[in-house]
Order: C-alpha cells, then sequence, then structure tokens
C-alpha cells in the first residue's frame, strides 16, 4: 500500500517541497530510502523504527521503500523523521479507521509536516521551520506541523496555521481522528516590544567625542568603518555600542534575518525572531570557510549571521590575509555565493564591517604618551597585512587616540544610545524616501555610481575642494565614491539637501589611512 506525506527541505535559506512516499510491499524485511538521502536522513530509518515500536503502534516486518521527491535534490538533516513515519503508518492503515481514511488523505494532502524523532517518540526541534513555514503559505497550503520546541519561530509567519507536535502519537491522533495539536498564537508586535534593552550604552564612553561623531555617521549611512588606536583607546568599547544606534529592523528584516539563524541553527531558545540587529565578533583564528560559510554541505558564516547589523574584527591584522581578502565580494554585492560539487548556494551578507587595529606592531606610533619600539619596516611589514582593495572598501578610517586622564575621571556623561539613534533613524528615514523604488538600496553606503550622480551632485566650491584632495591624497576611484556616499550621509544628518563643504571636509577626515604613515 502507498501513503504520502507533505514535508519540505531547506536549501540555502528558502525551503523547498518534498514529497514523501511510503510504499509497503511483500517480501524480505528492509528499509530502503531513496531521493539522494545523506547522512541524517538514512540514519532516520534507525529512528523512525523505534519510535513506531516504542509508541505502541506495530512496524511491518515487510518491504518498506521510501522516496523523497523530486528525487535529483539531495536531502539534509533530521526533519524527515515525522513524515516518515507517518507515512509508514498511514501506508499499513494505522491511522484512523476505514471511515477515517478520506479525512485522513486531506488533511495530508493541506499540511506540511517536519521533525525529528527520539526513539521513544518525542518530537525534537530541527533547523530551518520558519523558512518551512513561509514556503507552506506561498504554496497555498492550509499549515504546517512542526515539533513544539520550534512553534513560535514558525507562528511568526500570519495567515496560516502553525500546529506543534510533542510525540508520534499526537501527530498520529491529528491526522487518524482529527484529534487537535497546540496552536501558534504570536504576535509579532509585542516580539518587537519584548527585545532586550540595550546592554551597553554610549553614555559609558569618555571622551572620545571625534570617534563616537564618525560612528553616528557610519550607523546613519550603513558605512564600513575602521577604528585606529593605541591599546587602551577604547577601540572594542566604541565598537560594541555601534548596534546600539542602528536604526530599529523592520519585520522585513526580522524575517530574513531569523531564517539565516535557524537555518544555522543558532537562534536562541525562546526568542522565535530576531528583533535586535546582530553584533557579530569572530576571533581572528577564524577560517574563511567559518567567516563566509561553507561545509560540504555549506552553511551559513559569520558575514551571513551578520546581516542586517554588525561584523566586528578586532585587531585586524592579526586575521590570515587570504581570510580578510575573501570579504571583498560579500562586501561590495551584499551576498555570499558558495559552490560546490553538489550544489551552489547564496546566502544574504548585508552588514556593516567594524574593524579595529593598532597602528603598529607595539601599538603606539604617534602616540606621544609612549614611546614606539617598532623601526618604519616593522610598521610597513604591519600595515601590508591590509591589502589596499581591502581597505578601499571600509569607508571610514578614524583615528583613536588614548583617552587623557581628566576625560576618564570626568563624571559628566556624554549622549545615550537612544539619543544618537534617534538621529541616526531621521537620517534614514530620508534616505528610504529617497531610495523609494530603487530595489536594494537602503542606505546612502549602498549606492552605485548612477545613483551618486543623481544624488551626490557637488556645488563649485566643494567640488574644488574634492578635486584638491583627491590631487593630494591620490586617491582611488573607489575612495573617490567612498568620500562622495560619507559626504551625502552627513548632509542627511544635518537635514541638508545638497552637500556642502562643511560636509565634504569632514568626510576627507575620515580617510586617514589615504594620508602617508
Amino acid at each position: 500500500m502507498l501513503a504520502r506525506v507533505r514535508s519540505a527541505a531547506v536549501l540555502g535559506i528558502d525551503a523547498y517541497l518534498v514529497d514523501v512516499e511510503a510504499d509497503i510491499a511483500n517480501g524480505l524485511p528492509s528499509f530502503t530510502t531513496v531521493g539522494l538521502p545523506q547522512g541524517a536522513v538514512k540514519e532516520g530509518r534507525e529512528r523512525v523504527g523505534a519510535a513506531i515500536a516504542n509508541s505502541g503502534y506495530e512496524f511491518p516486518l515487510k518491504r518498506i521503500t521510501v522516496n523523497l521527491a523530486p528525487a535529483d535534490v539531495r536531502k539534509d538533516g533530521s526533519a524527515f523523521d515525522l513524515p516518515i513515519a507517518l507515512g509508514i503508518l498511514a501506508a499499513t492503515g494505522q491511522i484512523g479507521g476505514p471511515a477515517d481514511a478520506r479525512s485522513s488523505r486531506q488533511r495530508f494532502a493541506e499540511y506540511l509536516v517536519l521533525g525529528e524523532l527520539g526513539l521513544e517518540g518525542a518530537v525534537r526541534p530541527v533547523r530551518g521551520a520558519l523558512p518551512v513555514a513561509v514556503r507552506a503559505k506561498a504554496a497555498g497550503y492550509r499549515g504546517v506541523i512542526v515539533p513544539e520546541p520550534n512553534l513560535e519561530e514558525a507562528g511568526v509567519v500570519a495567515d496560516i496555521e502553525v500546529l506543534g507536535a510533542g510525540s508520534l502519537a499526537d501527530a498520529v491522533a491529528f491526522f487518524g481522528r482529527g484529534g487537535r495539536l497546540r496552536r501558534a498564537l504570536v504576535d509579532t508586535a509585542s516580539l518587537f516590544g519584548r527585545a532586550a534593552p540595550d546592554a551597553v550604552d554610549f553614555a559609558e564612553v569618555r571622551g572620545q567625542e571625534h570617534a563616537k561623531r564618525a560612528l553616528e555617521v557610519a550607523a546613519a549611512g550603513g558605512h564600513n568603518v575602521l577604528l585606529i588606536g593605541p591599546p587602551g583607546s577604547g577601540k572594542t568599547m566604541l565598537a560594541r555600542r555601534l548596534s546600539t544606534i542602528l536604526p530599529e529592523m523592520t519585520l522585513e528584516e526580522a524575517l530574513e534575518t531569523t531564517k539565516i539563524h535557524s537555518v544555522a541553527g543558532v537562534l536562541p531558545p525562546g526568542q522565535p525572531l530576531v528583533t535586535m540587529r546582530p553584533f557579530r565578533s569572530p576571533h581572528h583564528t577564524i577560517s574563511d570557510a567559518g567567516l563566509i560559510g561553507g561545509g560540504s554541505f555549506p552553511r551559513p558564516g559569520e558575514v551571513s549571521l551578520a546581516h542586517g547589523g554588525v561584523l566586528f574584527l578586532d585587531e585586524l591584522p592579526e586575521f590570515r590575509k587570504h581570510v580578510l581578502e575573501v570579504l571583498r565580494q560579500p562586501l561590495e554585492d551584499h551576498v555570499v555565493t558558495i559552490s560546490r560539487a553538489v550544489t551552489t548556494l547564496c546566502y544574504p551578507a548585508r552588514f556593516m564591517l567594524a574593524a579595529a587595529m593598532n597602528p603598529c606592531p607595539c601599538g603606539h606610533h604617534a602616540d606621544p604618551g609612549h614611546p614606539c619600539s617598532c623601526n618604519p619596516l616593522e610598521v610597513g611589514r604591519y600595515l601590508s597585512r591590509l591589502s589596499g582593495p581591502l581597505l578601499d572598501r571600509i569607508d571610514i578610517h578614524v583615528e583613536v587616540p588614548a583617552v587623557p586622564h581628566r576625560e576618564l575621571s570626568c563624571e559628566r556623561s556624554g549622549e545615550t544610545s537612544s539619543v544618537i539613534r534617534e538621529r541616526v533613524n531621521r537620517a534614514r528615514r530620508r534616505q528610504l524616501a529617497r531610495f523609494a523604488g530603487r530595489p536594494g538600496l537602503f542606505a546612502n553606503a549602498h549606492m552605485a555610481p548612477r545613483e551618486l550622480r543623481r544624488f551626490c551632485g557637488l556645488g563649485d566650491e566643494a567640488d574644488g575642494l574634492l578635486k584638491m584632495a583627491i590631487g593630494r591624497l591620490r586617491l582611488s576611484a573607489r575612495a573617490y565614491h567612498r568620500i562622495l556616499k560619507i559626504s551625502r550621509t552627513i548632509a542627511d544628518l544635518a537635514d541638508r539637501e545638497t552637500i556642502e563643504s562643511a560636509h565634504l571636509s569632514e568626510a576627507v577626515q575620515y580617510r586617514s589611512l589615504d594620508r602617508p604613515v
């Protein structure tokens, strides 16, 4: 006898539909799974057999063939356990009675099913519940049945029935005799209100007004930023507060970011939706696969997990050079394409890069308070670890000097993150209005040359100033475009429609590494 259960699998951050077909035939007892199943799917037959027996049902001692269609796409993960078990039980007539057969077939046609089975029959959480719910809604299914721990995660998708199964017996009762399953009731608006307050705040930073202003400009325009200064000057402290002044996430941004975290399996328990902009800070020993993503079946890397937020690289020159060089493409295209023999996947990677470094190996080059022990050759070799093309892709280079004692001991606190974030939000609203109808453009940092010509026109005085800066600093074409983008952001923060000389002058100051060391 043949039974069919609808399910889905995740490829990249999107799901695709999979039909789980179970056929029971006479012959020597066997259990064969076809349709390009990988490790966890193949091992599922042992879990399925034990779960069926330990849940009080009869596991058929016949020839069992399970087909996962489409058969030419690789299947990975443990989410097929529950649909395979339901297919076997339906094919052997153990779900409902003869009078319920028609209603059971209808329910199987209306719901997608996914879940990993424990040996005792419990349904355990899986990765990618949110992308599956999104795909089920797009395909017109009535609902989706997920493990109970994934209920809130999938429940953020509106206008579709999301049900949670705690055990194999619960799912059998639902499909057999219309038993009830727990339904997700998630208010996405309340999830944004439930967001935890910022653990850090810009008010805690003493001094460094120039660096704080540079980070405000970076946040307002979505610009990448590099902080350069001696040890203990507060570079890491400043960078860790950058995410607290970024604009609030929209629901669309939150859903896309949550899909990435769900697929990667790093979504925190009890947090069905990522409502705070991510802040990722990998150690400098990370590999290129860990940073960009990869593996035999590619998983998202740190650049994708930072999508919509900040990727912070502390001690930038300590990262291996080939690891830093793979950042070029995602910094430019805001997407990561990973090609393997089995598949090619694309992951979103629209993040702000924040990096910190010392000006020399000892860290005290040009520091009046501490003598530098490095010779010019060592300083040059240290800075050469960062390639010119990579530095060109970092819009803002800002020097962070050591903080004087009088500022450290000052009791007066600076502006809070919420005050700065309000100015950033105002500037971002101007940009969203400016780029309305232009897909992929969310901030000034994302402008292409065509948008630069349209939105970054200069007067005669500002144009002359920029030409002088290009001549003296010998800027590349990419650095020239970066200065225009930063100038446009500074003008937005000042509520100005046109770029003035003062805006351009400030923007040129944020290219310190273009000057001779």
